[in-house]
């Protein structure tokens, strides 16, 4: 397969991409534009990237808002009570035909790496059996990392330790954690000390839902930092949410950005998410509730975007669109000025990929896999301020979604 005439990112000119055997086996520079020719897919001078990147999401709760009852409050909280109502009810086929929908969804939009967070504070472990299916199922379409995700606390909930440890056990990529609904704040310094512990025995990554509260006396990301740099397992850990930094006055951020960028721990916010469930005690002033991702990013950090959520119990709307979530975040968290929106993309790619290890199984790069996007853009800029969308999406050399553009008609 050879694509023509596409635009690489921060590159000049045109460009023929030559794929083989699933493998990118060569990138040439072009002189000038090409003819269409019958045996290549023409990129039309359009950008062609590596697969959009979804790092944070769950999965096993997509599909499922206003089951059995709304979260009318918007809370966090009553998410938490409305899910545990709806998990009381779940079956294996329920879960996989909701996550295999949800995938499709994420096809459909460029998506081709996408880590989960799936509730394992279930005995049965009901979810991640099934999620560990549909990860075998779903590999022609996307790469899938699960995390072991301890919703309800793994020191609050009855015997959740053992459930983390058989779930990695089981499967599971990555060792996850809530310390901030631990019951107590020394339950949940103890979670990040067996979380860690956990990790650094079994090989496996780290995401930590981690400070997902306006309360600005939760600090459990220091605690989090300062054990990946003790333990030298920073580029391994990822920090989720990190919204109580937004209420963090800045000369705690002070000293705790000293901690962050000797950590070298990455960080995912979901900004639509966030903007939703935070602020929720406040009258006015009204706190925004996103962590400090511009600041983040300019201290050299690794911050990237996620969904997190598909119409679940904690956020009603989403569609799997994730330049939605880059349109969202750029606007929250004040980031539209020219330096920003000229590299835009890596939020959704690059920094995405390097959050969740993918190394060089990732990438538009001679020998790496031929997984690759047109987008119906030219750079990163227009991307994000036309909502571009995937044109073609392209797997291991074979085409797995076309798009063909919409047309608008005017008159008779």
């Amino acid at each position: 397969m050879k694509l023509i005439n596409a635009s690489l990112r921060h590159q000049q000119g045109f460009h023929t991409l030559r794929l083989q055997n699933g493998l990118i086996v060569a990138i040439e520079p072009q002189t000038g534009r090409l003819a269409p020719e019958s045996d290549a897919i023409d990129a039309n001078g359009q950008l062609v990237i590596p697969p959009l990147v979804e790092p944070h999401i769950h999965l096993d709760a997509t599909l499922t808002a206003g089951e059995p009852e709304w979260n009318m409050s918007g809370t966090l909280f009553e998410g938490i009570e409305r899910w545990s109502q709806r998990k009381a009810t779940m079956t294996h086929n329920d879960i996989k035909q909701r996550a295999h929908t949800t995938i499709g969804m994420l096809r459909d939009h460029g998506i081709q790496h996408v880590r989960t967070h799936v509730d394992v504070t279930d005995p049965s472990l009901a979810a991640l059996r099934a999620m560990l299916e549909v990860k075998e199922e779903a590999r022609g379409l996307i790469d899938l990392q699960i995390v072991a995700f301890p919703q309800e606390g793994i020191e609050s909930f009855a015997n959740g330790r053992r459930l983390m440890e058989q779930a990695i056990e089981m499967g599971a990529d990555v060792v996850g954690g809530i310390p901030h609904f631990e019951n107590t704040r020394e339950q949940g310094v103890s979670s990040v000390k067996f979380l860690m512990d956990l990790a650094e025995r079994t090989g496996c990554l780290v995401d930590v839902h981690c400070d997902e509260t306006d309360d600005p006396q939760s600090r459990f990301l220091e605690v989090l930092a300062e054990e990946a740099r003790v333990r030298g397992m920073g580029q391994r850990v990822t920090a989720s949410h990190t919204v109580a930094m937004g209420s963090y006055d800045n000369a705690y951020c002070s000293k705790l950005f000293r901690l962050l960028r000797l950590s070298d721990i990455n960080f995912i916010s979901c900004p639509t998410e966030s903007i939703h469930l935070q602020g929720r005690f406040d009258t006015f002033p009204k706190r925004r509730g996103v962590t400090r991702v511009a600041e983040l990013d300019r201290a050299g950090l690794n911050v990237c975007f996620g969904q997190d959520s598909i119409k679940d119990p904690w956020y009603p709307l989403g569609n799997g669109n994730i330049l939605r979530i880059l349109d969202a975040g750029l606007h929250i968290c004040h980031m539209m000025g020219y330096q920003d929106l000229q590299r835009c993309l890596d939020f959704v790619t690059d920094n995405s990929a390097v959050a969740m290890h993918l190394g060089e199984r990732y990438g538009i790069v001679v020998g790496r896999p031929a997984n690759l996007l047109i987008l119906d853009a030219e750079n990163d800029y227009e991307a994000v301020r036309r909502q571009a969308k995937a044109r073609l999406s392209i797997r291991h050399g074979k085409v797995i979604m076309r798009r063909i553009p919409e047309q608008i008609g005017y008159g008779q």
